[in-house]
């Protein structure tokens, strides 16, 4: 069965300051242990602020390193999945799915990519 990257794309800067809900928590908990218990999810986790990471670059021949945060980024990685699923619109849905519980003051882009196997 093929396996999907879901990245949880947000706008740091728009984000609820107090972060997710408990009762969003919550909802995001139930789905993740029903979706492992499916064998659909393989793997999943949030990501640091940008303010903890680095950017390393490779350009003209040349490595540069930046901390954050990176100002610049309307959106960035905020978390990330690994999905088996039968086929793409499976692991959209799911996607869905995780994207309706939470509430609607969130602005959550998720992008979907199968990962090519090798």
């Amino acid at each position: 069965m093929p396996r999907y990257l879901t990245m949880i794309r947000i706008d740091e800067q728009n984000a609820p300051a107090e972060g997710p809900s408990p009762e969003l928590m919550e909802r995001m908990g139930a789905l993740i242990e029903e979706a492992t218990k499916s064998g659909v999810m393989l793997e999943t986790a949030g990501l640091t602020p940008t303010s903890a990471g680095t950017r390393v670059t490779w350009s003209g021949g040349k490595i540069t390193c930046t901390d954050g945060p990176f100002t610049e980024s309307k959106e960035v990685i905020g978390g990330y999945s690994i999905l088996q699923a039968k086929d793409k619109a499976e692991a959209v849905e799911w996607t869905k799915r995780f994207l309706r519980s939470h509430e609607e003051y969130w602005t959550i882009t998720i992008e979907v990519r199968e990962i090519e196997e090798g």
